[in-house]
């Protein structure tokens, strides 16, 4: 693998230490500590906690938009962020300001040390204190990694479980079946707390009834929303997530909100959700972009595909897949025969090679190509293009490559 140099403008070098210097380090009880020491702020304060491998963020999204639409006041946690880590922590739409997160850390440092928290589970800390002196009516917290040992988890009040889609990821952490994956994930679920899922693979289905059943937990599954439903997120996947975010809302009337079926539908269609499936822009040209990272994430892109391209037309790839992640697969499913794949490190990250996806998957050898960043991809790509049909790559395989290409400005909203 190889790692790429960036250096990027880290806003919270100095409060944060990078992952690598930790590594993943999964606990409840730091965090149950840490709230406990802090007089466990929020903590009469309902939240729905969204779980899941692909879609979590644009259900939690969703969620905070229709509670905002419905003039609740809400709080919002996502992971990761694109550029600044305050996209992490909103009240109504609105991110913390960094001067506030910088000061709410550099408060939380002593219980940070004595408790050993790591970097999310500081900034999961300071946002429930960050939530506490905004005096809401419901948190939407979107768990990190897994579930039962996620730092949202730590949360005492949960009556509301969303979950995404459930796949193969993270297996080096949560085991290397759909079995074992789902079981991390389904501990979230408390006595008594009303679930809502879309359909999910068989395996996943019957840990989520077995492990309702014992917590004496309500499940519900929704279809998918019909055309009918504008949403503010683009692809077909979007209408899963839009029903599980529908059903919450719905849901939250039961604990004392009032939220109108109209309400849920302007908060559907106001719901914006960088980095996923979107059409930014490089130099008056259009590139799409996505965050899938994984074979189910790819699994959907290569569906979604069908919607911009016909059958047999070429496809330009630019992808940057972190080195842990199931890079062969995702090209399997991605690449069809006339397709042409760049290959490119994701900044700040142990990265796939062109020359060991080759050996990997000799059959698509000569459909890959090696860059060093995107940007040269993309100066390659439309150079000399008079009288050329408009092809529009797809730079996908990391919200982290995403996240660098908009913090340097490579690509722009239109």
């Amino acid at each position: 693998m190889t790692r790429s140099k960036l250096d990027p403008l880290d806003e919270l070098a100095d409060l944060l230490s990078p992952f690598e210097q930790r590594g993943m380090d999964l606990s409840l009880e730091r965090m149950q500590a840490a709230l406990a020491a802090l007089a466990n702020p929020c903590a009469g304060v309902p939240a729905v906690q969204v779980v899941g491998t692909n879609g979590k963020g644009s259900i939690a999204c969703m969620i905070h938009s229709g509670l905002t639409a419905a003039g609740l006041r809400s709080g919002l946690t996502t992971s990761p962020h694109l550029t600044s880590w305050c996209e992490r922590i909103c009240v109504n739409q609105q991110q913390i300001e960094l001067a506030q997160l910088r000061q709410l850390l550099r408060q939380l440092q002593p219980v940070a040390r004595h408790h050993n928290l790591t970097p999310f589970e500081q900034l999961i800390t300071a946002a429930m204190i960050h939530f506490e002196a905004n005096a809401l009516d419901w948190l939407v917290l979107e768990a990190g990694l897994g579930g039962r040992l996620d730092a949202t988890t730590a949360h005492p009040n949960r009556p509301l479980i969303a979950i995404g889609s459930i796949g193969m990821d993270h297996c080096e952490h949560l085991g290397n079946s759909l079995t074992a994956i789902s079981s991390e994930k389904a501990a979230v679920i408390g006595p008594g707390a009303h679930v809502i899922s879309a359909p999910q693979h068989d395996a996943v289905t019957k840990v989520l009834e077995a492990r309702c059943q014992d917590m004496g937990a309500t499940l519900e599954w929704v279809k998918p929303l019909t055309n009918e439903w504008e949403l503010g997120l683009s692809g077909h996947l979007q209408r899963r997530n839009g029903a599980v975010a529908r059903a919450a809302l719905r849901r939250m009337n039961a604990f004392g909100s009032a939220i109108t079926e109209e309400q849920i539908r302007r908060g559907l269609a106001q719901a914006r959700w960088p980095g996923r499936l979107q059409t930014l822009h490089w130099n008056h040209h259009s590139v799409r972009v996505d965050g899938a990272h994984n074979p189910d994430a790819a699994e959907q892109l290569a569906l979604e595909r069908r919607d911009w391209s016909e059958s047999g037309h070429q496809q330009i790839w630019i992808l940057g897949i972190q080195g842990h992640k199931q890079a062969p697969e995702m090209l399997r499913i991605l690449l069809e025969p006339n397709d042409e794949a760049w290959i490119v490190p994701v900044p700040g990250h142990v990265s796939w090679t062109t020359d060991q996806l080759s050996e990997i998957c000799p059959t698509h050898a000569h459909q890959l190509r090696s860059a060093s960043c995107v940007e040269d991809v993309l100066v390659n790509l439309f150079k000399n293009d008079s009288g050329k049909p408009k092809l529009i790559p797809v730079i996908a395989g990391s919200l982290y490559l995403i996240g660098s290409l908009l913090a340097e400005k490579v690509l722009k909203e239109p």
